[in-house]
């Protein structure tokens, strides 16, 4: 399948209903309004294929950028390639769920989301701490420095309520996360995430809310889901 096949393929699939779902979470024209499980038939025939996935990203539209994180080859992909996609990300769904999770499958992950969250940048951070998030979900504890994951645990802590609130998000998904996939800080996690308690996060034209690390915590806790990880990173 090239290009224009692809795009006229999202295109059928697009319906009013999602794509006003996704334009109030932040996407904006252009976009479809594809449900992200209707895209698996197109990507099993498709399978990685990251030059049609650069020529999809490029576009701009929501759809087709999601779309090529879905069939990009990461290993193909540079750190330049990760900062050119970044900084298209223009809303959280892209940085947090299609260049967080390509990067994840990369062996520079670490590295690059590293300069993300020291970027003071929100989507990058966001990005940034999102990576982590995922790489925990998947690989083996042992894969992690044990001293560098307690020192990210320390800087959620001291800074997430006065980071960029998307940011605060991806770092309170990060205490969550080590709370529950990686087993040697467990216990350090469930204590940070009760000294930070709830925190209040500004939503662009609705009220605040809060989000809560602690209390998603004990409730894997209480379904026995702590060491759960991922078979595959990307759905």
């Amino acid at each position: 399948m090239n290009f224009e096949m692809v795009m006229q393929e999202l295109e059928a699939l697009g319906k009013e209903r999602t794509k006003k779902i996704y334009i109030s979470n932040g996407a904006h024209e252009p976009l479809f309004g594809v449900a992200t499980g209707e895209m698996k038939p197109i990507a099993k025939k498709i399978k990685k294929n990251q030059p049609l996935a650069e020529q999809l990203y490029t576009t701009g539209n929501y759809d087709a950028m999601y779309f090529a994180g879905v069939i990009a080859d990461p290993k193909a992909m540079t750190e330049a390639d990760f900062e050119r996609w970044i900084d298209s990300a223009y809303f959280y769904m892209l940085s947090d769920y299609v260049v967080a999770v390509t990067l994840a499958e990369t062996d520079i992950a670490q590295e690059v989301a590293d300069k993300w969250i020291a970027s003071g940048e929100e989507l990058r951070m966001s990005a940034g701490w999102s990576c982590y998030c995922w790489l925990l979900g998947n690989r083996p504890d042992g894969e992690f420095s044990e001293s560098k994951l307690a020192n990210m645990l320390e800087i959620v802590q001291n800074t997430i309520r006065d980071s960029p609130e998307r940011t605060k998000y991806a770092m309170n998904n990060y205490l969550y996360t080590v709370g529950v996939s990686y087993l040697p800080l467990h216990d350090m996690a469930v204590e940070i995430a009760k000294a930070v308690g709830p925190v209040e996060v500004n939503q662009d034209k609705k009220k605040s809310k809060f989000i809560f690390a602690s209390g998603n915590i004990q409730k894997a806790v209480d379904k026995g889901q702590i060491g759960f990880k991922r078979k595959y990173v990307r759905c």
